[in-house]
């Protein structure tokens, strides 16, 4: 029998999403379920069954021969568990074991979400084409993914290239992850949101007081909100520019909700980026918007089976 398909899974805090993929990265066959964060471990491990049984039942299902997991952090792919951030009934969840037993012994790659992402860009999307990328997803978190030599590189644990926990202000703000004024404390959604508040933006009639009302009112030129965005691309460009320096890269994709602001967030980011990837290098280093959208995890899922196998 052919095995030319690869079961992909993406594990988020609000949805469990399966499908199964082709080489030509076609998303042949999907299934969702919605994920029951607040309940136990076993909850959502059977919305993680539900998913796999649909795709299961496909007939199609004879011709998968991995499967890919692309999961919210942080993941140990050495140990195959996972511990989402937002999902607290999973701790040291053994996340592969599981999926190798409910898909019949199938091979499993375990990788987290910003390398599932990374993955994704780099087969189909703003990175394709590039043997030296960094991909980030600027969301409720930061995270990242790494391409080098033109290879996929998670790194041992499945992690490598999680810029939101790079350091970039070093008296800043503590963050929950123990360290001082990470990316991700400055450049995230809620926290683009946060400053603006702080600093005196007030939401709309509507009462909508995201990132994305910032992005609207920074748009038509509220200044606190422009200024809020700034920081953010201050950071992004500093974390951004810190992995460049060190990786010797050609391209950042930056994808995720807050990359929705466009130009309120790549115009100052380019700009700033400059100001820091001053090194000869690093002046061929572009920064491109993610493309392949709500996609990515389980094109990505399969595209990291399809590397690590």
């Amino acid at each position: 029998m052919h095995t030319d398909l690869v079961a992909a899974l993406d594990i988020g805090g609000t949805k469990i999403a399966g499908a199964l993929v082709d080489g030509d990265g076609s998303l042949l066959v999907r299934a969702q379920r919605p994920t029951p964060a607040r309940e136990g471990a076993e909850a959502v491990m059977g919305a993680v069954d539900e998913v796999l049984g649909e795709l299961m039942a496909s007939p199609l299902w004879g011709r998968a021969g991995s499967v890919g997991i692309g999961s919210a952090g942080p993941v140990d792919a050495a140990a195959g568990t996972v511990s989402p951030v937002n999902v607290p009934g999973w701790r040291d969840f053994p996340l592969v074991e599981r999926v190798h037993k409910t898909a019949g012994g199938l091979s499993v790659a375990l990788v987290g979400d910003g390398v599932a992402m990374t993955a994704a860009e780099h087969w189909l999307g703003a990175a394709r084409g590039y043997d030296n990328a960094l991909c980030l997803v600027v969301s409720t978190g930061v995270g990242g993914g790494l391409v080098l030599g033109g290879t996929l590189r998670p790194g041992p644990s499945g992690n490598a290239g999680h810029i939101g926990h790079i350091s970039v202000d070093l008296d800043g703000d503590p963050c929950p992850c123990g360290a001082r004024g990470c990316v991700e404390g400055i450049a995230s959604g809620p926290n683009i949101a946060r400053r603006a508040l702080e600093n005196g933006w007030r939401p709309g009639p509507d009462g909508d007081a995201t990132a994305a009302a910032v992005a609207v009112a920074a748009r038509a030129g509220d200044p606190v909100a422009i200024a809020s965005y700034e920081r953010a691309a201050q950071a992004l460009a500093a974390g951004i520019a810190a992995t460049a320096t060190l990786a010797d890269l050609d391209i950042a994709v930056v994808g995720g909700g807050v990359a929705g602001a466009g130009d309120v967030l790549f115009v100052p980011l380019r700009r700033i980026l400059r100001e820091y990837a001053t090194l000869s290098y690093l002046r061929r280093l572009t920064v491109a918007p993610a493309v392949m959208g709500n996609d990515a995890g389980l094109v990505g899922a399969a595209a990291a089976a399809i590397a690590l196998r």
